[in-house]
């Protein structure tokens, strides 16, 4: 008889990054549930943790209950320390784990690490996780610091932590805000809507969080010099400037007509910002006009920059697909961009990822709608919100139901990994300029 050799397979990258975003998820949740981790202490359902967990790791913000007022300390740290993990990527923090410990980091981690933050090439794997780190913790450090005196002199003492933790939370594109109460939950920044010091803070850090860690490499390397900056940085600092000021001018237009001028610009720009998948809000977004309330899908859906703290169909995928359709009217062979031209698997690559996002938000909008009977309207912002890791809200999260808070959940674990999962083989793509030219890489979902 023949000897059976059974052959283990391996995960990969992209396997071992999905289970690690699960792992994370299920983890948090059950700390959750401890009575420590909430303020009356008491056994928090586990839907209710799974949902804060998921929302957390996934820096989405949707959540059922109030931050500030629900979570005990140590649950605010619980929920911070999975928004620090999501925002960085689970295994850029299992590897920082084993750089301070001093292990070897093997070829197989550094190509998985390399998957995790959308890395052109293996080589300079772990300086690149290094300066991400270092980066990382400056900036956050840098906007508690700046956001101290404002947070100081309305809550005193707890104003440290306040600072911190909304630091953390914008940076990662997260929009968890812990400045609720009994008497008023779910305020989000909505009292500091005319504080010009909170308003820039919280807009460069999610800025600063959404552009992309190999953006950042950039600009350190090259500092102002754009030309030789990498084409996806490129295209990543033109679409984002984009996306934030042609929003930002609609809503000055059409929204918030009975502000002052100062706070009329501070409440447009805000909102147009933190739609980069960040979930903070200033202003009450139900009484935005319906227009608005359109383009703020959409721009959530868009989402953040590949390889960053936010989510969503990446701004590279938008920029991609608007390129080719300004190329086929203008009846050119092929998608040219700063001199270089587009491989045709770059276009297909971004149609597919446009649609497995779109998909998930008509689905998804449609079946709460079906389940809840609540206005279609309300459910696909909701939706969108999930998919597109933004966690703004009409304010329906709390009003619905186990099977409608179970579909957001996978809208924001797959919002947040599907990418990487479900159409991995469509996310590195080349873009080939003349035929003597080395390839360029770039990342588009």
């Amino acid at each position: 008889m023949p000897e059976l050799i059974r052959k283990k397979k391996k995960m990969s990258s992209f396997e071992m990054i999905a289970f690690g975003f699960a792992g994370v998820i299920l983890l948090g949740a059950i700390i959750l549930m401890l009575p420590i981790s909430s303020s009356a202490g008491v056994v928090t359902p586990f839907d209710k943790t799974l949902f804060t967990a998921t929302s957390a790791v996934c820096v989405t913000g949707l959540v059922v209950v109030d931050t500030g007022s629900y979570w005990s300390a140590f649950g605010q740290a619980v929920i911070l320390l999975l928004i620090q993990t999501g925002g960085l990527g689970v295994i850029t923090v299992v590897a920082s784990f084993s750089m301070v410990s001093g292990r070897k980091i093997s070829l197989m981690q550094r190509s998985t690490m390399q998957d995790a933050i959308s890395a052109p090439k293996v080589g300079g794997i772990v300086r690149l996780t290094k300066f991400i780190l270092q980066g990382t913790f400056l900036i956050e450090l840098i906007g508690a610091i700046l956001m101290l005196p404002v947070f100081c002199r309305d809550y005193g003492w707890k104003g440290i932590w306040m600072s911190v933790f909304h630091s953390v939370s914008a940076f990662c594109n997260a929009g968890f805000d812990i400045l609720g109460t009994t008497e008023q939950t779910f305020p989000s920044l909505t009292g500091y809507i005319a504080n010009p010091l909170i308003n820039l803070v919280i807009m460069l850090l999610i800025v600063i969080g959404g552009i992309g860690f190999l953006t950042w490499d950039d600009f350190c390397t090259n500092k102002w010099n754009l030309k030789r900056y990498r084409l996806q940085s490129k295209i990543i600092l033109v679409t984002t400037a984009v996306l934030i000021l042609l929003p930002a001018i609609f809503f000055f237009l059409s929204d918030f007509a009975g502000f002052s001028m100062g706070k009329r610009i501070l409440a447009s720009f805000f909102q147009s910002v933190t739609l980069r998948t960040a979930g903070f809000n200033t202003a009450d977004l139900g009484a935005m006009n319906d227009s608005s309330k359109a383009i703020m899908i959409l721009m959530m859906l868009i989402g953040g920059s590949p390889g960053s703290t936010a989510g969503g169909m990446k701004t590279t995928t938008i920029a991609v697909l608007i390129l080719n359709a300004f190329a086929t009217f203008g009846r050119e062979p092929e998608t040219e961009v700063f001199g270089r031209r587009f491989d045709n698997t770059v276009v297909k690559n971004a149609a597919t990822i446009a649609i497995l996002y779109f998909f998930l938000f008509f689905a998804g909008g449609i079946a709460i709608s079906q389940i809840e009977h609540v206005a279609l309207s309300d459910c696909l912002f909701e939706t969108a919100s999930a998919v597109g890791t933004a966690g703004l809200t009409l304010g329906i999260t709390t009003e619905l139901g186990l099977v409608s808070h179970l579909i957001l959940v996978v809208l924001m674990y797959l919002g947040r990994v599907g990418g990487l999962t479900l159409i991995y083989a469509a996310i590195s793509v080349k873009i080939q300029s003349g035929a003597k030219r080395p390839l360029d890489k770039i990342t588009v979902g």
